[in-house]
């Protein structure tokens, strides 16, 4: 029953697309198809190659050397990701107007002589998508590179490499699996992203379906578009899978970990330039934007309790959904552990549709359903929740199934050998060893359900205001006063899951 709720918007999607004619298929190819590729195609590559410059060269100086500040620094590069694309996006057109921050040191360097940057293109929003997902090919790089084998790159250099010739021709090609995963959750983020498309005005697949849906009300052509996106996710998925597949390699029993060098002090200037200035444009100008305008809005009192009931909307929403995703989850994962069959990998696999479904995907495929069964239920809450739950319940299900992985069968045979019954054996001795891992999925899901906002925009129901919904609508009427508290509160609302995460690395990290 889980796994049908789970696919039902892209049973739906597939259905609906193949009520389309081969006319309104041509249609579609001769209009719309090749452009959307084109520009769909061209952004992912370009994030794609973004992220690889910033991730890979931020984890190597933060795992090859030890400098002053170092801890702070691993925090500024992994906080990005508590900022919404759509936030990024935002403060960055307004802070390149003739009268914003970045806008008047321009006109101050250069003079109206040299054009401003432009976001509103392809490199625009590659830039603003690069700098709101390079965290993620940071943290796999980084983990990669912290449990990689210095002999290998000892033997080149005994055999005369270089430096350089030792990162590209050893240290790069073993980082291969991290940085293939690490790109493979960027582009189907960008395949997926609607908010910094449509603040850029930027034609995707995503924003398509969007004005598909809301605009024209033709969702069978929306339906034909998420197809075909659908079809490129898992299209990079499957090449990700295949591309890491071919590039295992195992260590010998003489592996040593590598030790950082201690940098110098002309090295720490070098590496703290870098470092802080991606920080600064990745974190800490977004952020520093954020508190200045609330201050402003504070001032001129425009947080009133409007605003907290946008608050409490998001909060409700989040909570209700992680609760219901946690589960939800916990069969799928807990029968793919114990029983490792056909079956269950069956179940656990298409569980994980979410991952590859944007949220207008996910909204079309429950709008959708609903109307044919349940039309009471449209412009309701629990069709919100249903939305929401299907989109996130993936990080659920990987966040339980790893923890179950990791529990002793044994302990559970002793705990039936001594008296217990099935459902007290669950309740006293697997959810206790599990807790962990099922408070990481619940604060996983809470997040990212918190910065939903294409599902939200086509499923709240009517007065029912979130606030990814509150900035976009401030946003586009420019009210910055009311924009940047509804940001700040996203920022606040995600920081407890990036310090979950950290906190439990540096933990490991100390009992290694």
């Amino acid at each position: 029953m889980v796994v049908l709720v789970a696919a039902i918007p892209l049973l739906f999607v597939v259905y609906s697309s193949f009520e389309l004619s081969q006319a309104q298929w041509i249609g579609l190819w001769s209009s719309r198809l090749p452009g959307l590729l084109w520009n769909t195609l061209s952004l992912a590559i370009l994030v794609a190659i973004g992220c690889f410059v910033l991730g890979v060269s931020t984890a190597w100086l933060i795992t090859r050397r030890d400098f002053v500040g170092k801890r702070l620094a691993v925090w500024l590069l992994v906080l990005p990701l508590t900022i919404p694309t759509y936030v990024f996006a935002h403060i960055y057109t307004v802070m390149l107007d003739d009268e914003g921050w970045l806008g008047s040191v321009w006109l101050a360097v250069f003079g109206s002589s040299v054009p401003m940057p432009d976001l509103y293109n392809v490199f625009g929003v590659a830039l603003i998508l690069s700098l709101a997902g390079f965290s993620y090919v940071f943290l796999l790089v980084r983990a990669a590179l912290m449990r990689s084998n210095v002999v290998f790159e000892e033997a080149a250099r005994i055999h005369g490499a270089t430096p350089l010739q030792v990162f590209a021709r050893i240290s790069l090609p073993l980082l291969r699996p991290a940085i293939a995963a690490g790109l493979a959750v960027v582009m189907l983020h960008v395949l997926s992203d609607f908010g910094a498309v449509s603040m850029l005005r930027y034609q995707t697949f995503t924003l398509s379906i969007y004005l598909q849906m809301s605009g024209r009300f033709d969702f069978q052509a929306a339906a034909g578009l998420s197809l075909v996106l659908v079809s490129l996710s898992l299209t990079f998925l499957v090449l990700e899978r295949f591309f890491r597949s071919r590039q295992r390699y195992y260590s010998s029993g003489q592996s040593r970990a590598v030790r950082p060098k201690h940098a110098t002090r002309g090295e720490q200037l070098l590496i703290w330039g870098w470092l802080g200035l991606v920080a600064l444009f990745a974190f800490g100008l977004p952020v520093a934007w954020m508190l200045v305008w609330t201050w402003h809005a504070w001032i001129e009192q425009h947080i009133t309790r409007e605003f907290w009931g946008y608050v409490f909307n998001s909060g409700f929403v989040s909570f209700s959904a992680a609760t219901i995703a946690v589960v939800l989850a916990f069969p799928i994962g807990l029968y793919h552990a114990r029983r490792p069959t056909l079956s269950s990998n069956t179940f656990l696999h298409l569980s994980n549709v979410g991952f590859v479904l944007p949220g207008p995907v996910v909204a079309l495929g429950v709008i959708t359903f609903v109307l044919a069964t349940m039309p009471v239920l449209y412009g309701g809450f629990i069709a919100l929740v249903m939305a929401v739950v299907v989109r996130f319940l993936p990080l659920a299900v990987q966040s339980q199934e790893a923890s179950m992985q990791q529990l002793t069968p044994s302990v559970e045979q002793a705990g039936r050998i001594l008296g217990a019954g099935p459902l007290e054996n669950l309740w006293r001795v697997t959810l206790p060893m599990i807790r962990g891992g099922l408070i990481s999925a619940w604060v996983l899901v809470f997040i990212d359900v918190l910065k939903e906002l294409p599902a939200t925009l086509l499923l709240r129901p009517i007065g029912f205001d979130t606030l990814p919904v509150r900035i976009w609508i401030e946003a586009s009427e420019e009210m910055l006063e009311l924009a940047a508290p509804a940001a700040l509160m996203l920022v606040v609302g995600t920081f407890p899951a990036i310090w979950v995460m950290m906190r439990g690395e540096m933990a490991k990290r100390q009992v290694e």
